[in-house]
């Protein structure tokens, strides 16, 4: 599980595809922002031992 905190929507998005393209991951998921707390914030399971999907 990795928790990916950045401060704006597509600079999460940019990191959970990057992280998509190395490994094995839950896919972009949604974003949430916490009421009082700068940023957002997202959860992606990760299989870091394998391999990311081929690239078509």
């Amino acid at each position: 599980m990795l928790d990916i905190t950045g401060g704006d929507e597509d600079t999460v998005r940019a990191v959970m595809s990057a992280l998509e393209e190395r490994w094995a991951t839950s896919g972009i998921v949604p974003m949430r922002r916490d009421p009082g707390e700068p940023g957002v914030r997202a959860r992606i399971y990760a299989d870091v031992l394998r391999p990311g999907r081929e690239a078509p």
